[in-house]
């Protein structure tokens, strides 16, 4: 298994396909991808017990699916690094006739990607759907899903979380990334959500907290401890306390990254706090 510093190392490259993803086309969400590089690569390279041939089945092994679909640079550049398809491709994004669009979608047979996301507040209800097919199949693997804190503010969310626990899907692991931002400003000023934990514990889930989301030895024994927790009876929910924009120090702590792309001397910044480690494409 790999070790935590070349998950890392892994990472930091991973940061850099993030920022130039973004530049080369001047259009993208760096914040949050930046901000959920550790979730990705804990669980794609650590985590996930996932077959080297991808299908859209997805039988005898973990699926996971993106909820929120604009922090796609994060997704696409760790799935290419896992050998999805080749690194080389992540030049096409969001390019015309790219299987590599600003949010995922399925009709180009991207591997990798099981559901066009970028509607918000639907994931949740895609990942049910498989959670209740793998149990019908007999199939003992889990289903993992990653949702925007202000993604929350979506009512169809609600509706799935009352009906996980109250059927009683405990094949799920929910991670909710709390960086406290989104597109409009702060999740506080735009709709303050009160207490994540206390919501999903009064709808019947178990929760548990990962307090350094961008540490990868916080991800990766947080989300080994959520797996332990699967199959009693009760979804899972993780609550995954990021930073917006983690690794790029003028992207940190703000909501004006959410959805804006450096420029050359940004990304020349960007890039010199994030030093080339497995090989740019």
């Amino acid at each position: 298994m790999p070790k935590t510093k070349q998950l890392e190392d892994f990472a930091t490259q991973v940061r850099r396909d993030i920022l130039r993803q973004v530049h080369k086309v001047n259009s993208g969400h760096p914040g949050g991808s930046l901000g959920c590089t550790e979730f990705f690569v804990s669980l794609f390279q650590e985590v996930l017990e996932r077959k080297d041939d991808f299908d859209m089945n997805g039988i005898n092994e973990d699926i996971f699916f993106l909820s929120n679909g604009h922090i796609s640079p994060v997704y696409y550049s760790v799935l290419a690094r896992s050998g999805y398809f080749p690194v080389e491709e992540l030049n096409t994004f969001r390019l015309i006739n790219s299987r590599l669009q600003g949010h995922p979608t399925t009709h180009e047979g991207l591997p990798g990607i099981r559901i066009a996301s970028g509607s918000l507040g639907q994931g949740m209800s895609v990942a049910l759907g498989a959670a209740q097919a793998k149990k019908l199949n007999n199939d003992p693997h889990l289903v993992y899903s990653l949702h925007g804190d202000g993604e929350l503010q979506e009512g169809q969310n609600w509706e799935a979380i009352m009906y996980a626990a109250g059927k009683k899907v405990d094949n799920i692991i929910a991670t909710i990334d709390l960086n406290g931002q989104q597109i409009d400003g702060s999740t506080d000023d735009v709709l303050a959500m009160g207490s994540v934990r206390a919501k999903f514990e009064a709808f019947g889930w178990d929760v548990l907290d990962i307090k350094e989301g961008n540490s990868i030895a916080a991800v990766v024994d947080g989300l080994k401890e959520a797996k332990s927790r699967t199959g009693k009876g009760k979804p899972v929910c993780v609550l995954l306390h990021t930073i917006m924009g983690h690794g790029v120090d003028f992207m940190m702590h703000t909501h004006a990254w959410h959805g804006k792309a450096p420029n050359d001397e940004q990304l020349a910044i960007g890039l010199s706090q994030n030093p080339e480690t497995l090989g740019d494409y």
